[in-house]
C-alpha cells in the first residue's frame, strides 16, 4: 500500500536508461552513440527509429501522457502547484515536448470530472529467454487490460505469473533523469547527494539519479533549485537488481511481445530486466 506522498507521483516516464525498461519512452532522441552493452527501452527505442515507427511510438507517448495528466488532475486540484502528481506528469509531458494545447485539454478533461474512471493495475510475467516483465497498466476495463496483457505474453512464447514473481528480483524507487547538458557527473552527482538521492549514474545517454519511493517528490523539488536544466523524466519506478543477456530467437519473440504491448491502449509502462549487445541491436534494426 503506497503512502499518500507515494500515491501522488506518476509512474510515467518519458525516457530510459541503461537496463531493460520499455514502453513509452522517446523523449530523448534515438540518435546518440551506445555502450558496448545497454539494455530496455534504449535498445528498443533505437530499433523502432531505424524500421521507421517513430511517429507510431510519439503518438503512443502522447496518448499515455494525456491519460496520466487526466487521471492526476481528476483525482486532485487540477492545478499543479497544489497537486505534485499533476505537476510530474506535465513536466514529463513537456519533457517530451507534447504540445501546450494537448497537455491542458487533458487537465480541463480530468477537472470537468467527465473522465473515466481509471484503476491502476500491475501484471508480472516472463518473456522467453527467463526475462522477467513488469507490466503496468492504466484502465477503465480490467477484463480488457487483462485479456491484452495476457495474450500479448501467449503469442510470443511467455506466461504472466503471480504478483511478486517478477518484482521481487526489482527495486521501487524513485528516479529523476537529466540530460548530459545538464553537468558534468560530478557536479550532478554532488547536487543529488545534496538534495538527498540514494544514488546517482551517469552514461553517454544521460544522468540518473535515484531517491527512496517516498523520497522522490522532495528530491525531485530540492534539485530544481540546483540544477538549472529541466529534468527529463520524473517517476516512480521498476529497477532490476540483475539483468539477463538476451539474443536471437529469444530477443526477436521479446521484441515483438513488446510491441505487441505499446499496441494496448491500457498499458503505460513496461520494465524489464534484459539486456541487448550492440550485435544483437543491429540485427533486430536491419
Amino acid at each position: 500500500m503506497l503512502s499518500p506522498r507515494e500515491a501522488d507521483l506518476p509512474a510515467l516516464t518519458t525516457t530510459c536508461p541503461q537496463w531493460g525498461r520499455w514502453a513509452i519512452r522517446t523523449a530523448t532522441p534515438p540518435n546518440q552513440e551506445e555502450s558496448l552493452t545497454m539494455a530496455g527501452h534504449s535498445k528498443w527505442a533505437n530499433i523502432q527509429h531505424r524500421k521507421g515507427k517513430a511517429d507510431k511510438a510519439k503518438a503512443k507517448l502522447f496518448s499515455k501522457l494525456a491519460k496520466e495528466i487526466t487521471v492526476a488532475a481528476k483525482t486532485g486540484m487540477a492545478d499543479v502547484n497544489f497537486n505534485p502528481r499533476l505537476r510530474l506528469a506535465v513536466n514529463n509531458a513537456k519533457a517530451a515536448s507534447m504540445p501546450k494545447d494537448n497537455i491542458q485539454r487533458a487537465i480541463d478533461k480530468g477537472a470537468g470530472g467527465d473522465a473515466a474512471n481509471y484503476e491502476a493495475i500491475r501484471y508480472e510475467g516472463f518473456a522467453p529467454g527467463g526475462v522477467g516483465l513488469i507490466v503496468e497498466c492504466s484502465t477503465d476495463n480490467k477484463n480488457r487490460a487483462a485479456t491484452d496483457v495476457r495474450t500479448a505474453f501467449t503469442h510470443h512464447g511467455g506466461n504472466l505469473g503471480q504478483t511478486g514473481a517478477v518484482s521481487s528480483g526489482f527495486e521501487h524507487v524513485g528516479e529523476i533523469i537529466y540530460p548530459l547538458s545538464a553537468g558534468s557527473e560530478d557536479a550532478i552527482m554532488e547536487a543529488a547527494l545534496d538534495a538527498g538521492a540514494s544514488d546517482v549514474s551517469s552514461d553517454e545517454e544521460g544522468h540518473y539519479i535515484y531517491t527512496a519511493r517516498a523520497d522522490l517528490a522532495e528530491v525531485a523539488s530540492a534539485l530544481e533549485g540546483k540544477i538549472k536544466t529541466a529534468a527529463t523524466s520524473t517517476a516512480l519506478i521498476w529497477k532490476p537488481v540483475n539483468t539477463v543477456q538476451v539474443e536471437g530467437e529469444n530477443a526477436d519473440k521479446l521484441m515483438k511481445m513488446l510491441e505487441e504491448l505499446e499496441d494496448c491502449d491500457d498499458v503505460q509502462n513496461v520494465y524489464g530486466n534484459y539486456e541487448l549487445s550492440d550485435a544483437e541491436m543491429a540485427r533486430l534494426g536491419g
